[in-house]
């Protein structure tokens, strides 16, 4: 499961770190610390004329034949081992629309009882440098308005060592090596891309608990990420 992520980052630094055309116009995006589904994410995705480059897409996808947005409020996730043959996603699938998910990393929270009524956020992120995860994206006309929507999906896989204590699903985060692949800029087969999608090695992660008010939406800013004591580490 991954349902909130967080961007910080410069985006000039961002551009650089991924290489973007050099034409590409910057995305309008904001520093957010608490980022739910249905908010603008940003994506990098090869373009038709097969530059690299970066664009805003809701996050939850939302497939072509959805009769309105509510679609996107389940659609945020994608299971590794089944999206390929599910109605939602199958279509972004067999069209080559994946692309890359920009964060400085995301939430996830643990159970302290049984039945899951206390639980205890943690802040994950990258060793070093930006989280990148996997992900598709869909286009989608408003049946009303006729307005196009940017859509996007997080491919999730089963947790490595680390994360599995936490839960029993993480986001699929790619290496810089596997980016040309997965936007195609290089060649694979289907089974060298699905191949990508398995968790990250432990040893790249940082896992570290934070206060409960990231759990509200309208909270935001880098204290949300602020280490709490030591009392709910492990590791």
């Amino acid at each position: 499961m991954c349902g909130r992520v967080r961007l910080s980052s410069d985006y000039s630094e961002i551009k650089i770190k991924f290489k973007f055309d050099l034409d590409a116009p910057a995305p309008n995006f904001a520093v957010d610390w608490n980022k739910p589904p249905t908010a603008p994410m940003l994506v990098a995705l090869r373009s038709e004329d097969g530059k690299r480059i970066p664009k805003m897409m809701r996050w939850g996808l939302l497939p072509h034949w959805a009769k309105d947005e509510k679609t996107a409020y389940s659609t945020f996730n994608a299971r590794s081992e089944e999206f390929a043959t599910k109605p939602a996603f199958k279509n972004a699938w067999t069209k080559r629309q994946r692309r890359l998910v920009v964060t400085d990393g995301f939430y996830e929270w643990k159970k302290l009882d049984p039945a899951g009524k206390k639980k205890q956020p943690y802040a994950i992120a990258m060793i070093q440098g930006l989280m990148v995860m996997a992900g598709l994206w869909e286009k989608w006309k408003d049946p009303k308005s006729g307005s196009e929507v940017l859509s996007c999906t997080v491919l999730t896989c089963a947790p490595n060592a680390v994360m599995g204590e936490l839960h029993d699903r993480m986001p699929v985060i790619l290496m810089d090596s596997d980016w040309p692949k997965w936007l195609g800029e290089e060649p694979a087969s289907e089974e060298e891309l699905l191949a990508l999608l398995k968790p990250c090695p432990d040893d790249v992660l940082r896992i570290w608990p934070v206060d409960k008010a990231v759990g509200n939406v309208r909270n935001n800013g880098p204290q949300l990420v602020k280490p709490m004591d030591a009392e709910f580490a492990f590791g």
